[in-house]
């Protein structure tokens, strides 16, 4: 069974945020408030009571982050190259044999997402499990063994970032949720205003 201090919660917030920006050159929407307080604190407060230990990762205003008291963690490839290049990171770092991610920028995943993802992977013997709801796969949210990481490496050594095309020939286990709004991201101001 796998044990809630046996995972390590990683927060991406390494993206350029593009689209939330009136230029297009990106803000750190990990650091935009919502509700009160920056985005990345929402995903913090829901995600550790759900896992052992916590990673931030994060490319850029890396003092900011260093803030909220936990480690952080960059991208070991350059070029702001995805959720992907995060989560190998944290594959490295993490002292735990599993990582879940979430991102930045979902501030109201569910309470038990860690809990539900470990249970799948524990009953189907699977080295992964992620998130499905009624609109799909939300790979982002992603419960992964730390021992894919030579896997993950020899992936993005190819050129390519997408995580589904990653994992997908690695049997994951699927946990479908119901509250598909659960899993809104913030990807724009209009989006951040109509969450608020």
């Amino acid at each position: 069974m796998i044990a809630r201090d046996d995972i390590t919660g990683v927060v991406l917030a390494g993206g350029l945020g593009r689209r939330m920006s009136d230029d297009g050159q990106g803000v750190d929407k990990g650091l935009q408030p919502f509700r009160g307080k920056p985005l990345v604190q929402h995903a913090i407060e829901r995600l550790a009571p759900q896992v052992g230990t916590i990673l931030l990762n994060a490319n850029q205003n890396l003092d900011a982050y260093r803030g909220f008291g936990w480690p952080v963690i960059t991208d070991s490839l350059t070029g702001f190259a995805g959720p992907l290049a995060g989560l190998a990171s944290a594959m490295q770092a993490a002292r735990t044999p599993w990582v879940v991610t979430v991102p930045c920028d979902s501030p109201l995943f569910p309470d038990d997402l860690v809990a539900r993802l470990a249970g799948a992977a524990d009953t189907a013997d699977a080295r992964l499990a992620v998130v499905h709801t009624a609109s799909g796969a939300q790979p982002v949210f992603l419960l992964a063994q730390t021992s894919l990481a030579p896997e993950l490496q020899a992936f993005l050594a190819t050129g390519r970032r997408k995580i589904d095309a990653w994992y997908g020939p690695l049997s994951p286990a699927v946990v479908t949720f119901d509250d598909e709004a659960a899993f809104q991201n913030i990807n724009t101001r209009d989006d951040l205003r109509s969450l608020e």
